[in-house]
């Protein structure tokens, strides 16, 4: 028997959580329009995993409903009990645009002491694309975690303002080769002769992973 809109809601309505879940796994399996409506109702789910689940999926399925998405998320943001499913709520935000929700992130950003809801807010102002990030994505740089630079040397990249480059290349003889090798990234998409020459510099990185990149952002 194939999945259906019935078979689904009989497994989003059962008691057991792990049904749940399959259930919003299967909604990729139908019309956008009809998951977006029955994966609401588990939006709120007193299950943690299963709110997880839920928020995650609305970077896909609301696609066709941003006004509905933008309420869900920004409820999920600010009033969730659970870190993960605020860095869900971040993640979907970024993966949506909605760049209304932005002064969002950026109050959550500062009021939160978790650094997975932080990370996630990070990563989504690079999916954002919005200016106004700059600044928040600058303070992210200068934090103790090594996940949070990284993260925020990534979205500086895809935000494309090149004033990020002078504060970027600070990290070309960071000891985290990870880093290292997200600046090789991010520099390259800015570009220009600065961003050319630190590129240069990474080329020859001890971390054969790190060198590869940067050649590869070598115009």
């Amino acid at each position: 028997m194939g999945i259906t809109p019935e078979s689904i809601k009989e497994l989003l309505d059962s008691e057991d959580f792990g049904m749940r879940i399959r259930g919003l796994n299967q909604l990729r399996e139908i019309e956008p329009e009809t998951a977006f409506a029955m994966v609401k109702s588990l939006i709120t789910d007193d299950n943690t995993r299963v709110r997880y689940a839920a928020v995650s999926q609305l970077d896909t399925l609301g696609v066709k409903n941003k006004d509905q998405s933008l309420i869900i998320l920004r409820d999920r943001l600010f009033n969730d009990p659970e870190p993960d499913v605020q860095a869900a709520a971040a993640d979907a935000i970024g993966g949506l645009k909605l760049v209304e929700a932005f002064e969002d992130l950026a109050n959550v950003y500062h009021d939160t002491s978790e650094w997975l809801v932080q990370f996630s807010i990070v990563a989504a102002l690079g999916e954002l694309g919005d200016p106004r990030g700059f600044d928040l994505l600058s303070e992210a740089l200068n934090s103790n975690n090594n996940l949070l630079q990284t993260a925020a040397i990534g979205s500086m990249g895809e935000l494309g303002d090149t004033r990020a480059i002078p504060l970027l290349s600070s990290f070309v003889d960071h000891e985290d080769w990870q880093i290292r090798y997200r600046l090789a990234q991010a520099l390259g998409r800015l570009g220009g002769d600065e961003a050319q020459a630190v590129i240069a510099k990474l080329a020859d990185d001890e971390s054969e992973q790190v060198a590869h990149e940067a050649k590869n952002n070598l115009k």
